[in-house]
């Protein structure tokens, strides 16, 4: 298919597997990186070799771009693929695989670089017109960030200029809150991302988070893939998402999707990528939120419900083919939910839960994919993030996705770990998730807020 042939995989978990069946479906050997905890995994079973690149911990191992890049070339791989989290939005990743004649399976670095920086995102979108959520600039300090708020008005939230999945993000319901919150916004970003650059927005209580999956190759062509929903989060991490979204009309999909479009093309954006938005619901209008430069976690709802390998697209985008489709081409079908499993005891807190499972068995359903690297006997490790699995449903409607999701939550059965699925099975019975009436704060109001 192009002139790559082998594919070193710079991560681990479900999203390793993932990527591991995709190269294999277009005929490309596999290199896993693992660390010492990791030696056992079924990506390292899979693969046609496995590498120990450091110890347990992420900085010595998952983080470490030196020791990535040199397993790569010692094992003769053309292309580093690093899925999510990692160093997935790292342009130094991307820089060192340029240095050393690797490929990465991602957009280039400099783009990685514009739309990881939000206050440049919330430039380049201001530019072409799409609605910004009100805010500021950086505020470099308190008295900066008071009368930013002042001008904006409370509740506002405060956020890391580099951020992402919530860290260094606050939210400030009153003046004499904000000296406190800002310091411990400002703490939790360098501590983070070595940058604590913080900007404001206004806090918007009715919230949906929806996002456009995007594809575009280094040919000028950019296709959208429709939007989802991950409204359902906890401390801003999504629990459950789906595609369609349940509120958006035809009128603001064509709307946002173009939105989306427009910023991919306006940065000459080469690879798999989600630009994020917030739709107020009282407002009924929607704001730019931010752009993911990588594969996400939700990728398979709308894989589902388009009849697209996503990863695949973006192996081939990498390697220098030209998109196979045209906008025309992509059509919705079905409606599909995502939950993901995490090995979590929600009632308590959601204390994590590693140790070594007893019985794991997935459903086995039709209508229903799971993607996971867990195995009867496998050990989680404490190390790393709790997601085991992630299962989607697909249906007619979104009406026969809930029943069928119900079903194959019903028929998962795992043991020797506590997991989120009961806590799941809770939220998509519960009459507001049925009807659609949600909003980003709606788990946290209802299920945990004691936690």
């Amino acid at each position: 298919m192009s002139p790559l042939a082998r594919v070193f995989i710079a991560n681990r978990g479900e999203i390793a597997v993932r990527i591991i069946r995709a190269c294999r479906e277009l005929g490309l050997e596999t290199v896993a990186a693992v660390s010492a905890a990791d030696q056992d995994s079924l990506p390292a079973k899979m693969a046609e070799r496995a590498v120990c690149i450091g110890p347990h911990a992420p900085a010595q191992s998952y983080l470490n771009i030196g020791a990535i890049v040199t397993a790569a070339l010692g094992t003769g791989c053309d292309a580093v693929h690093p899925g999510y989290g990692f160093l997935a939005e790292r342009p130094e990743l991307g820089r060192a695989c340029a240095k050393h004649g690797l490929v990465l399976i991602g957009p280039k670095p400099e783009q990685i670089a514009w739309m990881g920086d939000k206050l440049s995102a919330r430039q380049t979108a201001r530019e072409l017109g799409i609605p910004l959520i009100p805010g500021s600039s950086m505020v470099r300090d308190v008295a900066e960030a008071l009368s930013a708020a002042e001008s904006v008005g409370y509740p506002v939230l405060l956020k890391a200029a580099a951020g992402g999945g919530g860290k260094g993000m606050k939210t400030v319901m009153a003046p004499e809150n904000l000296q406190t919150v800002f310091l411990e916004a400002t703490g939790e970003a360098r501590a983070a991302f070595a940058d604590g650059r913080l900007y404001l927005e206004r806090f918007i209580p009715n919230a949906r988070h929806i996002e456009v999956q995007i594809l575009a190759d280094a040919h000028g062509q950019a296709v959208h893939l429709f939007e989802r929903d991950c409204s359902v989060q906890r401390r801003y991490q999504k629990m459950i998402e789906e595609a369609p979204s349940p509120v958006v009309s035809p009128g603001l999909r064509a709307e946002v999707c173009q939105a989306a479009l427009r910023i991919a093309r306006h940065i000459g954006y080469e690879s798999a990528g989600t630009v994020e938005f917030v739709l107020d619901q009282d407002r009924g209008e929607f704001y730019f939120l931010e752009m993911n430069t990588r594969i996400q976690v939700e990728h398979p709802v709308t894989e589902m419900i388009t009849g697209l390998d996503l990863v695949q697209e973006q192996i081939r985008i990498a390697a220098g083919e030209p998109l196979g489709l045209s906008q025309e081409q992509v059509t919705i079908s079905g409606h599909a939910i995502e939950c993901r499993v995490n090995a979590e005891l929600a009632e308590a807190g959601f204390r994590p839960s590693p140790g070594r499972i007893g019985q794991w068995r997935p459903p086995e359903m039709e209508g229903v994919r799971v993607d996971t690297h867990c195995l009867p006997g496998y050990t989680v490790p404490p190390f790393y993030d709790s997601l085991l699995a992630k299962v989607i449903a697909v249906g007619r409607d979104r009406e026969g996705a809930l029943a069928r999701m119900q079903e194959a939550l019903h028929r998962f059965q795992v043991e020797g770990i506590d997991t989120t699925i009961p806590f799941l099975s809770s939220v998509l019975s519960h009459p507001d998730f049925l009807a659609g009436k949600i909003s980003t704060r709606w788990l946290e109001n209802v299920f945990c807020a004691g936690d």
